[in-house]
């Protein structure tokens, strides 16, 4: 049985900020009149979408690759995304928000084999069930530097999942629509190895989505709203 999340208001994981970032613009969407992407408006979508690697000027580049999975499914109508929350015992990057996913295994036949393997060991999600509909942008992280491959996929109907507790604390279902409310998202622009840098947030109830993961969310809702973002 997955654990549910009951705490309100932002999340336990620890976001250090650097001196000197600032707010930053409002979300790419604001203003706009009408409901959250579906499954078939992201496809039409990502089909059109080639993905680019998304450089940082001035930072060395990643020494491995990883894969993401982005799992979608609909629920009364409604496009529900799938996140996990990572166990606080981790070495790395406790409690915070991420797809599930990892590094890339030599064994494994290319990076959507590796999102599939992942996110089976995570969360137990049967991999014959997603459908790949699309690719974002590859990022890349700092901290642990790799070029992370985001593979978004459809499920035909609401997974039976179970966390594997030595990497995931939770499981999350968001539906789409929960992302656009007001007050949710935020921008900051941090000065990072003397660049500026955008950084994305998603404040849900218990739990503060950032970095690459809402970065990708960021990019996955302005593709299916049809919007032009600029959080480059």
């Amino acid at each position: 049985m997955e654990p549910t999340v009951e705490r309100p208001g932002r999340g336990p994981q620890v976001v250090r900020r650097p001196d000197g970032w600032r707010e930053g613009r409002p979300a790419p969407w604001a203003g706009r009149d009408g409901g959250a992407p579906t499954i078939a408006d992201l496809s039409r979508a990502l089909d059109r979408h080639a993905p680019v690697t998304v450089d940082r000027f001035g930072v060395p580049l990643p020494e491995r690759t990883s894969a993401v999975l982005v799992p979608l499914y609909e629920s009364n109508g409604s496009a529900i995304v799938i996140l996990t929350r990572r166990s606080p015992d981790l070495s790395s990057h406790g409690h915070e928000v991420s797809f599930p996913g990892g590094g890339h295994d030599p064994d494994d036949d290319d990076h959507w084999a590796t999102a599939l393997r992942e996110a089976h060991e995570e969360i137990g999600l049967d991999p014959s069930l997603p459908r790949i509909i699309g690719e974002l942008d590859r990022w890349m992280t700092v901290g642990n530097r790799s070029w992370i491959h985001p593979y978004v996929a459809e499920l035909s109907a609401p997974p039976d999942l179970v966390p594997d507790p030595a990497e995931v604390e939770v499981i999350l279902r968001v539906p789409l629509s929960d992302l656009l409310e007001d007050g949710v998202f935020t921008e900051e622009l941090w000065p990072i190895d003397g660049n500026v840098r955008a950084v994305t947030f998603f404040e849900l109830a218990g739990d503060t989505v950032w970095g690459a993961t809402a970065a990708m969310l960021r990019q996955l809702l302005c593709l299916g709203l049809g919007v032009e973002d600029r959080q480059r």
